[in-house]
């Protein structure tokens, strides 16, 4: 019995390292073959499929209907934010990796000026579209995705002067810059809320 079970374990661990085609599958709009991973047992093809997953919380329990409301409200404003979030920290890794390739400082300032132009009228058209409320989570979430604060962000690329400004200008909206992510405090909801979207689970 444990021979058997040995050879069955080797069996799949040494399937699973090719790609078989499953069997077609006929619908309306035609055949269709999907790929996956499987493996052989006794003749059959057996598919393998790694399966995402799935958390559970604790189950939220609202005392007003405004609550629930404000709720699903946050879930629209991730979705709609956490995309943008995510842009913002591809863009500052790609960023960083390029500016250590450039070999004087003269270079890397006009290389972030013309980058600074690019965020301006790509980002500027959907920016103006977030509500006070969005722009505020964006800004929780930046920090959330880079792990640096908008305001440290803008002080590294582009110093502490345009750093300072841009955070009195921010401040005269209701807006920080300096506002940290706190995934276990005032950020729990919206942490639960995040994975779940990323998830695919709301």
């Amino acid at each position: 019995m444990i021979r058997r079970c040995a050879i069955l374990l080797f069996m799949l661990i040494f399937c699973m390292q090719f790609t078989c085609l499953a069997q077609n599958t006929n619908t309306e709009q035609g055949d269709q073959v999907f790929i996956t991973r499987g493996f052989i047992y006794h003749g059959d093809t057996i598919p393998w499929i790694q399966l995402r997953t799935v958390h559970v919380f604790k189950e939220l329990k609202f005392k007003k209907k405004k609550d629930y409301e404000n709720y699903q409200r946050l879930i629209r404003d991730v979705k709609k934010v956490l995309p943008i979030a995510n842009e913002v920290n591809a863009a500052i890794i790609e960023t960083y990796e390029y500016l250590q390739t450039i070999p004087n400082e003269k270079e890397r300032k006009r290389h972030i000026k013309d980058l600074e132009k690019g965020i301006k009228q790509q980002y500027t058209p959907r920016l103006k579209k977030l509500t006070s409320r969005q722009g505020k989570l964006l800004i929780r979430l930046v920090d959330r995705q880079s792990h640096q604060t908008t305001y440290e962000l803008v002080k590294a690329f582009l110093g502490s002067f345009r750093a300072t400004t841009y955070q009195v200008f921010a401040s005269m909206f209701g807006f920080s810059l300096k506002k940290h992510y706190d995934p276990e405090g005032d950020d729990a909801l919206t942490e639960r809320v995040i994975i779940l979207v990323e998830n695919g689970q709301v």
